[in-house]
């Protein structure tokens, strides 16, 4: 979403914060790995999710002010699943080299017997902006005091991993797996709990 505005775009600083959404895929060499952890579905080489993204003005608090309220987001998405997780303050050593500050989020996944990492937020400050030359200023035709912005990004949704939180969380001992009740008016009528075996679906409330 950064290239959107990228190519010298310039931005009058009241129109800012800009914030984004999209629903998009993405494409990982990591798949294929030997090991437990990459059986299944936590690692795939193409995968869908849902993807934040904002704008501040080149304001240190403004732009992590926006760092908290991407966080909350996808902390107030967890919590309504109903899903065990935590939320990590990265060390300097686990950025990367756009990252100015980063958070992530993990599920506990009881098939792994360990933390998964379902979302992350981030903010980079104007390292993409200095590369995409996306600046701003208090308006359009005022001369001079032009600033880079600052652009920060967050997955709310990576749908594998979220896949099996849901799965893993609210499997019964039979098997069954109990629907999130946030989740039960989008599922075109149906009841929890529901059976999964391989094939057939089978419905224990029918």
């Amino acid at each position: 979403m950064a290239g959107m505005f990228m190519n010298d775009t310039l931005i009058a600083s009241k129109e800012l914060p800009k914030r984004l959404v999209a629903f998009g895929h993405a494409f990982r060499t990591e798949a294929g790995s030997s090991g437990s952890e990459n059986r299944g579905i936590y690692r795939l080489h193409q995968f869908s999710k849902v993807e934040l993204f904002a704008v501040t003005r080149a304001d240190i608090d403004e732009s992590n002010k926006m760092l908290d309220e991407i966080r909350e987001l996808e902390e107030d998405l967890f919590t309504q699943l109903g899903l065990c997780f935590r939320v990590l303050d990265m060390p300097t050593e686990e950025l990367g080299a756009p990252a100015y500050r980063k958070f992530d989020m993990e599920a506990w996944m009881p098939g792994l017997e360990k933390w998964g990492e379902i979302s992350s937020c981030s903010s980079c400050t104007d390292y993409q902006a200095r590369r995409l030359n996306i600046r701003h200023k208090e308006e359009y035709n005022q001369k001079g005091n032009l600033q880079f912005a600052h652009t920060l990004n967050g997955t709310a949704c990576a749908v594998p991993r979220m896949i099996i939180s849901i799965l893993e969380t609210f499997q019964n001992e039979d098997g069954s797996v109990t629907i999130p009740e946030v989740l039960r008016p989008y599922m075109m009528g149906m009841e929890a709990p529901i059976a999964f075996f391989y094939g057939d679906v089978t419905y224990l409330n029918t």
